[in-house]
């Protein structure tokens, strides 16, 4: 069985009121060493069999259709789960 991560995230010019507020807390909590946060969405959907390019083409294909909001969000990454923990990264073409 072969999984895919799908990560997606809010374009730059939309406002983050969740990684405001994240960032917000972390030096109340000693992490002041970062100045920014993105908060932003990861979805893992199994598959029967290995992980082809065609099920990747299929997987960005559902993040642009159903797991992402065009108009406010990014698909950022569609990748092999195992290629990409083996050092191998295996991505679906990005727009």
């Amino acid at each position: 069985m072969g999984r895919v991560v799908v990560e997606v995230m809010p374009k730059p010019e939309i406002l983050d009121p969740q990684g405001k507020a994240v960032v917000g807390a972390l030096p109340r909590l000693g992490f002041t060493q970062f100045t920014s946060v993105r908060q932003g969405k990861r979805f893992e959907l199994e598959v029967e069999g290995d992980v082809t390019p065609e099920v990747l083409a299929a997987a960005q294909a559902a993040a642009e259709t159903l797991l992402s909001n065009p108009i406010i969000e990014d698909v950022v990454r569609v990748a092999d789960v195992e290629a990409d923990a083996a050092g191998t990264i295996t991505s679906a073409g990005l727009a």
